[in-house]
């Protein structure tokens, strides 16, 4: 651990020590009554991933440049860095370049497994098809990796080039001035609480980083990105952004089925004909093989189970092929990205701050990479930070707008451009299978040299593609098949997931006012309103009544890791309908079911946040250091 980590961890210890009474510890907290330590620093990064962890080598690369000295801080909620990063990653090492051009020469980096070979599949339920593969997809000059371990290494060079990275420190709110038109800083997780909110022995406060700029690098669906898009209205003009879920695992194969280097990716089965999505599989370093299932989020069948899909997917010839022998499952993951592409990019900059990488959504689907634009965005924002920390009229407020236009002009911009109408033809009344067609002449021949740009007028949300059980077929799933394919739980216990046993549930079931709901799809909030919404027995049962009533309980499927389950309230009402609203007034059941939360579980994903059709889960962060322990995804 470095020496300048102490220095804030030591200064909080101290701070937190005012809080030691153990009668003050046993009495519910109060967010508008505890003394927080703060700390002033010229940048503050939420989030260590590759994007964060970019823009924070970048400014102290300037520091070392230009000789005027800038403070810059890092909070990453994982326990260490990489702890939190998922992803198939195979990287164009375009960003990397430009940041360390020497990188090829350090005798640590994890880059070292280059694309050999790449192709597309078409699979039916037996059979596969070599097809052709967008020109973006095919070419070569990539790396396969874990992106886990890269993110590791580069908060490493962070470090050695003075960067505060403090792992295990959840970002949970922003710091507003007093007229809440700008930001100033973040405020962390209080540590030490219990399920009801009480102060346990151990209980310390959150302390506040006050920066000059603050940077939100949380990756896709964060919850301070969220709150700042709504609260600035960064996304009016925009269409909402869109999303997918990556199911992942890693398995060390049999070296008969180990060609290092080689990319194949798959669309069709086992997927249907009305939802997105496709498969990988990546031969990593070492005898590795990353595997997975990315599935739209606006697919259309509550009775859907994305995990479920992908333990299909492996029962397919060529999977079962790959592997088969001598192989073994080391690793299971899952997590949200963005898919919305160019038109779902909202305004990037707010006052005191700005949106950098997944936070603001730079993937390139047909690409099916985003990292190379996530740390080029980061180096841009900070450029735009250094800069306007030398304007004294910024003191107030720093003005980030320059990041924006930067971005506008660089190739991350011209990236995304290309590729604007692919992604969203697949919802347009071509549908899926013009939407292929459509795709395939977009790539290969127009590549994006077109006058149009698709848009979502309709602003429609993923939840809101999500049709009612009553109006679809459940979807009849084979049998595991072990150690190919196996239950959910078993998959979880790879991820390493823990957290605080005794804490306060960070799923919160929120009915939001309507003016004030945190969602993604417009801009309805203004500035300094805040958020205005009820956390009661009644919302939690209204959602049960709506989720289980029409929607089968779709949580309960669509988690990737056994996080939410509609139970049998056994104290509760039994009946249906009208009767049963009236038998469970008094309590959080409807039809004789209840929502049990099992937040131990979850792994980040922010999946439900997305999908749920009430859209009135909200993902916040837990204590700092929970969660899962990713090492090789």
């Amino acid at each position: 651990m470095l020496r300048r980590r102490a220095r804030p961890s030591t200064f909080l210890r101290s701070a937190r020590s005012l809080h030691a009474s153990t009668h003050r510890r046993r009495e519910l907290f109060d967010p508008n009554n505890v003394e927080r330590a703060s700390d002033e620093v010229d940048v503050c990064i939420v989030g260590g991933g590759p994007a964060g962890l970019s823009a924070a080598i970048r400014l102290k690369q300037l520091e070392q440049e230009k000789g005027r000295e800038v403070r810059v801080v890092v909070l990453e909620k994982g326990a260490e860095i990489g702890s939190h990063i998922l992803s198939g990653a195979v990287i164009e090492p375009r960003a990397l370049n430009e940041l360390l051009p020497d990188w090829q020469s350090r005798p640590d980096h994890p880059l070292t497994q280059p694309t050999t070979r790449t192709s597309m599949r078409f699979l039916t339920s037996n059979r596969s098809f070599r097809i052709p593969q967008p020109p973006q997809m095919a070419k070569l000059g990539t790396y396969i990796v874990s992106l886990s371990r890269v993110t590791a290494w580069l908060g490493a060079i962070a470090e050695e080039l003075g960067v505060e990275v403090y792992p295990g420190f959840a970002g949970a709110g922003l710091v507003y001035s007093d007229d809440g038109r700008s930001i100033l800083g973040v405020r962390t997780n209080e540590v030490g609480l219990d399920r009801a909110g009480r102060m346990k022995d151990a209980f310390e406060p959150g302390m506040e980083f006050r920066a000059r700029v603050t940077l939100l690098a949380e990756g896709a669906h964060g919850s301070l990105s969220k709150e700042a898009i709504r609260r600035f209205g960064l996304r009016e003009g925009r269409d909402p952004q869109t999303y997918g879920i990556g199911v992942k695992e890693v398995w060390r194969v049999d070296p008969s089925q180990y060609r290092p280097g080689e990319v194949v990716h798959t669309m069709g089965w086992p997927l249907d004909f009305k939802t997105y999505g496709g498969g990988w599989s990546y031969h990593m370093a070492d005898g590795l093989v990353s595997i997975g299932l990315v599935i739209g989020l606006d697919y259309e069948n509550p009775y859907l189970s994305p995990y479920r899909e992908f333990q299909r997917m492996k029962h397919h010839p060529y999977f079962r092929t790959l592997l088969s022998g001598n192989s073994t499952r080391i690793a299971y993951g899952a997590r949200t990205l963005n898919e919305g592409g160019l038109q779902s990019i909202p305004k990037l900059h707010f006052p005191g701050g700005a949106l950098i990488g997944c936070s603001a959504g730079f993937v390139n689907v047909p690409k099916i990479k985003g990292t190379h634009n996530a740390m080029k965005s980061g180096m841009l924002a900070a450029e735009a930070a250094y800069a306007a920390l030398d304007d004294p009229s910024s003191e107030a407020s720093t003005d980030m707008s320059a990041y924006e236009t930067a971005l506008r002009h660089s190739w991350v911009y011209s990236d995304l451009h290309e590729v604007r109408n692919v992604r969203p033809s697949f919802r347009t009344p071509l549908g899926l299978w013009g939407g292929v067609a459509y795709s395939g002449l977009d790539t290969l021949i127009l590549k994006g040299r077109t006058p149009w740009t698709f848009r979502n007028k309709a602003q429609t949300s993923d939840a809101a593609h999500t049709r009612r059980a009553s109006d679809c077929e459940p979807i009849a799933y084979p049998p595991f098949e072990p150690p190919l394919s196996t239950d959910l739980l078993t998959s979880v216990a790879l991820t390493g997931t823990n957290h605080a046993e005794d804490q306060p549930c960070h799923l919160r079931v929120r009915r939001y006012a309507l003016a004030s709901a945190p969602t993604d799809a417009g801009a309805e909030g203004t500035v300094a309103q805040p958020e205005n919404y009820e956390e009661s027995s009644s919302a939690r049962q209204e959602h049960v009544r709506k989720n289980v009533g029409e929607y089968a309980g779709l949580l309960g499927r669509a988690c990737p890791a056994a996080v939410y389950e509609y139970v049998d309230d056994e104290g509760g009402a039994t009946a249906s309908g009208e009767d049963a609203e009236a038998k469970s007034s008094e309590t959080e059941s409807w039809g004789g079911k209840k929502l049990v939360i099992n937040s131990q579980n979850c792994i980040h994903c922010k999946l439900c946040d997305i999908k749920v059709p009430t859209q009135d889960i909200t993902w916040t962060v837990p204590e700092g250091g929970g969660g899962p322990k990713y090492t090789i995804t």
